[in-house]
């Protein structure tokens, strides 16, 4: 099978296209034909050898979608639509960049759609991350106001598609200007132009803070996060689009406003119900709902989708057709 191949950290150029064997699933794994793959910047990670608990050679990619090609315990079905994600893809063992990847069956969901792959393989990260987020990381709630800062990333996109459907109060951060017609056209309700502050603009709109926020750039704009959000607020960090993730000389009482809480997610396939899945894609097919694609890839053009990801100049997801 072709597979992209990573030996150790670089450019985008370090990864190669190769001929490698088919893996074989063993018990309890599962064998999926791929059909697309969306690009996260965990790959990134890793490329740029910034990643924890990596080894190379290595396929990346944290997710794939496809059918399942074999099933030796039997949890899945010859033929059968498939997403999987995290759980060790592309870090432990390797993962979705390949026209096949063997994954344990627990990280795997099924589904039934008609949606085009490319569409399809957008979806199963992004959405596992925005969800869990807004119940597990910040428990928000319908009417809640949420400050998403990163909001013309994948997740954060598709965050606020879901805030919506919440009847939650939106905000979002860019820091280009030109992106605005991006985020109202998915229901944004403030979009906030982001040179590094916002507390101010955030209070403008909302004297007393935001309910809720979620931190997709890093450690360089959560102390400003944490200062847009009320008393009783929950920030939680769950991104590094800026590659730095570690807040130094961190002194809690001085750092963390009065009564606001900051949280966490990362997560993985289980925080992700079957049915949600279902849901979202059956909304997609039913123009309820919207996958926020930048552009799909050919396998060739991996190299020209690392390099765009790590540009930061996208708006939207990022996905690579089989």
């Amino acid at each position: 099978m072709r597979a992209v191949v990573l030996d150790a950290p670089g450019p985008p150029e370090a990864m190669r296209i190769r001929e490698i064997p088919i893996p074989t699933p063993p018990p309890g794994w599962v064998r999926i034909r791929v059909e697309a793959f969306g690009l996260n910047r965990s790959e990134l990670h890793t490329r740029l050898g910034l990643a924890e608990g990596v080894t190379f050679p290595r396929v990346p990619g944290i997710e794939a979608t496809g059918v399942v090609d074999q099933c030796p315990g039997g949890e899945f079905r010859a033929g059968q639509q498939v997403a999987a994600m995290m759980g060790g893809m592309g870090r432990s063992f390797d993962g979705g960049y390949a026209e096949y990847t063997c994954v344990p069956a627990a990280q795997v969901i099924a589904f039934e759609s008609a949606l085009e792959w490319a569409v399809l393989g957008a979806v199963p990260e992004m959405l596992q991350t925005s969800y869990g987020c807004l119940t597990v990381g910040l428990a928000a709630q319908p009417r809640h106001s949420i400050l998403i800062r990163g909001g013309t990333s994948s997740v954060g996109m598709t965050t606020a598609i879901l805030a919506k459907q919440r009847n939650m109060t939106v905000l979002s951060t860019t820091r280009n200007p030109d992106k605005t017609a991006a985020l109202t056209g998915i229901g944004v309700d403030h979009v906030l132009i982001d040179r590094g502050e916002v507390a101010l603009d955030v209070r403008d709109i909302i004297p007393d803070g935001v309910d809720t926020a979620l931190e997709l750039v890093g450690a360089p704009t959560l102390r400003d996060t944490l200062r847009s959000t009320r008393v009783h607020g929950v920030v939680c960090f769950a991104g590094m689009l800026s590659n730095e993730w570690i807040v130094k000389e961190f002194y809690p009482v001085d750092y963390i406003p009065r009564g606001v809480r900051l949280s966490t997610y990362s997560g993985d396939a289980g925080d992700l119900p079957k049915s949600v899945l279902q849901r979202f894609l059956d909304e997609v097919a039913a123009g309820d709902a919207t996958v926020p694609i930048h552009r799909v890839y050919s396998f060739d053009e991996i190299t020209q989708a690392h390099t765009a990801m790590e540009s930061g100049s996208s708006t939207g997801k990022l996905v690579v057709r089989m």
